[in-house]
């Protein structure tokens, strides 16, 4: 007869509570200030205590910290009501700024914000182009770069980091893990370019284009502060920018938001990937210029074939308006997806897409009332991005400045 012995207690794990410290309070209540200022400036010290709930001490000691750093300063406007007048605040921009750049076909853009929400330059050159290796690419990236670095400092501020915008499957660590359309695969973007700058003392980032889109319009767009957004891009592939719940949605690695391998169209032309009636087959913007175009027609600037392909549209050329339809109806299909899985409040048309917007919207719209459970009560909009091509460089920029707006002061240069 065996022995029988006794189950063994299962092993106990004790979790240690975390608590919040100094530090992480400050840093709350820092952010609190910092946004309430963003979005009511000029605005005085009770408004700011009033609206964020922070006691009067508290703001005042922090706005104290702000003026010191030179991230916010007094007016001389004064607010109209009766008894003595209130100095009222607004921020500053003068110590610091932020870099976002974007690396595409269509070449490579700059922008600087200062940390006001001032736009200090924005630069595009075009080129390298697609035909050109990552080193050349990431070269001439890290030259335009060092001029903007070299701007800001010369308008006697700090960089705050330096984020730049890529096509494609962007992992945690910065690397460009595939982009078809620039030709990459497996490219150790943020390294390199850490390597060619010098290894600045600011934080160098790298970041999907359409994640950095979504942010731009979260932050800046016309519909600034919806919690639940999705921004779509198509310049290359098809790309979708998440805001869930306030926050960039990014998923385990990464990745959230690829949807331009969904397939839309099971018999239709070959994707990249090799499978056929992908979304981006049908609906990104080199198929869409494809399908209006000779077969022989001379290869030109992308954008300056959107540009001719909008003016045809606004002549109401018949078959550029049956085929904007046909392609608004696509993607309102692969968007349907979308909007059934997050429920967003907004979708926003970006990049090319937003120049198109009038003619792709209504079939978007038409698709998602038919396709969409969600949608059964008109909870969610489409409509079209005013940043035009600049919404990923904005995004970079929004997201160069995201330890500053959860309360991460700089450490002021000796």
């Amino acid at each position: 007869m065996g022995v029988v012995t006794a189950p063994t207690e299962p092993k106990r794990t004790t979790l240690t509570p975390h608590t919040a410290d100094h530090t992480d309070v400050r840093a709350t209540n820092l952010a609190a200030v910092l946004g309430f200022l963003r979005a009511n400036a000029p605005c005085s010290r009770a408004a700011i205590a009033s609206g964020t709930g922070l006691n009067k001490a508290t703001v005042t000691s922090i706005v104290g910290e702000l003026i010191a750093q030179r991230l916010a300063r007094e007016t001389e406007q004064t607010q109209n009501h009766v008894g003595r007048p209130a100095t009222l605040l607004v921020l500053d921009g003068s110590a610091y700024a932020a870099i976002g750049m974007e690396v595409g076909v269509r070449g490579l853009t700059a922008i600087a914000y200062d940390s006001a929400g001032g736009q200090l330059l924005r630069w595009h050159r075009s080129g390298p182009g697609p035909e050109a290796s990552p080193a050349k690419t990431i070269a001439a990236l890290a030259a335009l770069a060092r001029r903007a670095i070299s701007a800001v400092h010369s308008s006697g501020r700090d960089v705050l980091g330096l984020t730049v915008g890529a096509p494609g499957l962007i992992d945690h660590d910065g690397s460009v893990v595939l982009a078809a359309g620039l030709g990459w695969r497996d490219v150790p973007l943020r390294s390199d370019l850490i390597a060619a700058l010098g290894r600045p003392a600011f934080p160098v980032m790298v970041d999907n284009d359409a994640n950095l889109g979504a942010l731009a319009e979260h932050r800046y767009g016309d519909h600034a502060g919806t919690a639940d957004l999705i921004q779509l891009s198509g310049e290359t592939g098809v790309g979708a920018g998440v805001i869930c719940d306030g926050r960039p949605l990014r998923g385990h690695h990464g990745y959230v938001g690829e949807i331009g391998h969904l397939r839309i169209q099971p018999d239709g032309p070959v994707c990249g990937c090799g499978r056929r009636g992908c979304l981006e087959a049908v609906a990104g913007m080199p198929a869409i210029l494809a399908r209006l175009e000779p077969a022989d027609a001379p290869e030109t600037d992308p954008q300056l074939r959107t540009e001719q392909l909008v003016r045809r549209a606004e002549e109401g050329d018949t078959a550029t308006l049956k085929a904007l339809a046909e392609v608004g109806g696509l993607l309102g299909r692969g968007i349907s997806v979308l909007v059934d899985l997050l429920d967003p409040e907004l979708v926003v048309l970006g990049g090319s897409y937003a120049g198109l917007g009038r003619w792709l919207v209504p079939a978007i719209e038409q698709e998602l009332a038919d396709g969409a459970l969600v949608t059964v009560s008109g909870r969610c909009r489409v409509v079209v991005s005013t940043f035009g091509h600049d919404a990923t460089s904005i995004g970079a920029v929004a997201r160069s400045l995201d330890r500053l707006d959860s309360g991460r002061l700089p450490i002021p240069t000796l």
